[in-house]
């Protein structure tokens, strides 16, 4: 098989030529216990496929229910093994393809958050220029003092990408960043 014809890397590649590439977001709702996340992310690992993004956390406290959140790239074919490899594994109790979901509802995606930490160092105009670009992207100064300013900065991918950009010439040292939380538009559930 041609090498172009596998973006994905994984050893289960059965597209055809045609196919898409296309991110997803999924989302699995899996028993809160030891050794779940590893079970899931073991999944991804042995098939060759690759997590863009992944956040995890407990929220249903009394049902001890957890939900992980995957951001993955795959063809069609590939991202519905995916789901159908995740929902065999015992402890998950639903997997949902968010994307997949939104354009159902009409949407172009889901509604898709990050949160990110950014250190940068500057003095003179360089940090001048960083609180004024801070403010236009609506970024909270959580640290700061004569050498560095950490900003706290939430939103869509694109825009946390945009500002890390901005920030490099002005002294960016460090990045910190959460991953994607993710869920659709209207009054349904997962």
């Amino acid at each position: 098989m041609n090498a172009h014809l596998q973006p994905t890397g994984s050893a289960y590649f059965i597209a055809k030529e045609t196919a898409q590439v296309e991110s997803h977001t999924l989302s699995v709702l899996v028993d809160n216990e030891p050794g779940v996340l590893a079970r899931v992310i073991g999944l991804f690992s042995g098939r060759g496929y690759n997590i863009e993004s992944l956040t995890v956390s407990e929220t249903e406290h009394e049902a001890h229910l957890s939900r992980i959140t995957i951001v993955t790239r795959g063809t069609p074919q590939v991202l519905e093994q995916i789901k159908a490899q995740l929902e065999r594994i015992v402890p998950v109790h639903r997997v949902v393809d968010l994307t997949v979901r939104a354009r159902m509802l009409g949407q172009e995606r889901p509604l898709e958050r990050e949160l990110a930490l950014v250190k940068v160092s500057g003095a003179g105009e360089a940090r001048v220029e960083a609180l004024r670009l801070a403010d236009a992207f609506r970024a909270k100064v959580i640290d700061a003092n004569t050498e560095h300013f950490v900003f706290e900065l939430t939103g869509k991918v694109t825009k946390i990408d945009q500002f890390i950009a901005i920030m490099k010439p002005l002294g960016l040292i460090e990045v910190c960043r959460t991953g994607i939380a993710a869920m659709n538009r209207g009054p349904q559930g997962m």
